[in-house]
């Protein structure tokens, strides 16, 4: 054996030992992401709620950036490429195509399976109605951080647009976080407008979460106060934190002010409110996606007992509590009454599994469940509300079950036929960004 075959082993060895063991990690990482694509699939949890990636396999070079980048861990590589491992914990953030170096990732909208209504905008979220922009979670993006940088941007779009006399610049129809940095934007610029929002405080979707709900958030860029560091926070810190934005900026917001109607007129647009009306020459849509409360459609529903969002669980202590819905606010929902003393909790869904709601909660409901503190009513719908029981359909057969108060928390009707009365074209997408 000649010296330099000896280097070259004394070389090669390391290098065989490090290669030998990139490799045993690299499977174990593909294994453990085989199996929780395995686990969504056996559990039905294969639909994306919202905004989610596609990834095209010609471009994925699997580089594991987008693993990283994803903040739920949705996202895995499995024989070198992205996949949504984990679709049902997937909220859009969108992280994952900005971190790709190949352009492989693409966010779209809706599945093959179920589609999802969005309003037509441009780049500049202007809609096909000139002078009618839109803005945050109507557009489809319900990130806090992706609505304020909407709400600011489309303020940029609407400040160089066209000039008219009317005697407002915009009317801002929402205070969500959209309608918030559109608001400051529009405060920062001079610009002459109005804020509407139709419920009695700030903050959009978010004024409607139960109780110590956390939200998700991450850094944002308002206007007038600059950068704001966020991560995880409550319901009651981010409401605590747009109070104290309005109150130190000196923004007025028109609370309790419901937009009725949208007309066109010469010098732009009349919007008519609860309390009277407005010229303005531009229009900003931030009113969410929540809509008008999706109804059950039974009899007993205009009951008194019957609401369509849990504010405070404290008020149902020691009552016998229905909710219905499968979503991420019925799980909080009924997780929040589950810790009122006394309370007793049903879930009800009509699904054979909550497939769209955040790993988190599922986990939480499930050892709820173990526990005894939650009653789950998978493949049920109600059928009837008495002042003290409901009937229900539970997979085929009619049960009865002793009743205080029912909580619908099976979101709301996007207002397709609003948007469309006044020209807006909403596109139903499946799959498509």
């Amino acid at each position: 054996m000649t010296t330099d075959f000896i280097v070259y082993l004394l070389y090669l060895a390391p290098l065989t030992v490090v290669l030998f063991f990139y490799l045993r990690r690299h499977k174990k990482k593909e294994q453990h992401h085989v199996m929780q694509m395995q686990q969504a699939v056996e559990a039905g949890l294969t639909e994306p709620a919202s905004l989610h990636p596609v990834f095209d396999p010609r471009r994925c070079l699997g580089s594991g950036a987008c693993v990283k980048a994803c903040p739920e861990g949705a996202i895995g590589i499995i024989r070198g490429k992205g996949h949504l491992v984990k679709p049902a914990v997937c909220i859009g953030h969108g992280a994952c195509a900005a971190s790709c170096p190949h352009d492989a990732i693409t966010l779209v909208f809706g599945t093959a399976k179920r589609g999802m209504d969005i309003p037509q905008v441009n780049p500049n979220f202007e809609t096909n109605v000139p002078g009618l922009y839109i803005a945050g979670e109507l557009g489809g993006m319900g990130l806090i951080r992706k609505a304020v940088d909407q709400g600011r941007q489309a303020i940029e779009s609407i400040r160089k647009g066209k000039k008219g006399s009317a005697p407002l610049d915009v009317v801002v129809i929402g205070a969500g976080p959209a309608g918030i940095a559109a608001s400051l934007a529009a405060l920062e610029h001079k610009l002459k407008f109005v804020t509407l929002e139709q419920e009695d405080s700030l903050g959009g979707t978010v004024y409607h979460y139960p109780r110590n709900k956390i939200v998700m958030t991450a850094p944002m860029q308002l206007p007038i106060l600059g950068k704001v560091k966020m991560s995880e926070i409550s319901k009651e810190a981010l409401m605590e934190f747009w109070q104290g934005v309005v109150k130190k900026t000196g923004l007025k917001l028109n609370f309790s002010e419901r937009m009725e109607t949208i007309s066109k007129n010469v010098n732009g647009f009349t919007v008519k409110t609860s309390r009277g009306s407005y010229n303005t020459k531009a229009v900003l849509l931030a009113i969410g996606r929540r809509g008008t409360p999706r109804k059950l459609e039974v009899p007993g529903e205009e009951l008194p007992k019957v609401v369509y969002r849990l504010i405070d669980p404290e008020q149902y202590r020691n009552q016998q509590v229905l909710v219905v819905g499968g979503g991420d606010s019925a799980l909080e929902a009924a997780l929040a009454l589950a810790d009122e003393p006394g309370t007793g909790v049903t879930l009800s869904y009509r699904g054979e599994a909550f497939g769209r709601v955040k790993e988190k909660n599922r986990q939480r409901l499930q050892e709820a469940e173990k526990n005894g503190r939650i009653r789950v009513l998978l493949q049920s719908n109600v059928k009837k509300i008495d002042p003290d029981k409901v009937t229900l359909d539970h997979a085929g057969k009619m049960i009865e079950i002793k009743n205080s108060a029912v909580i619908v928390s099976a979101g709301g009707v996007l207002p397709t036929p609003f948007l469309k009365e006044i020209g807006v074209m909403v596109e139903t997408k499946f799959g498509t960004a």
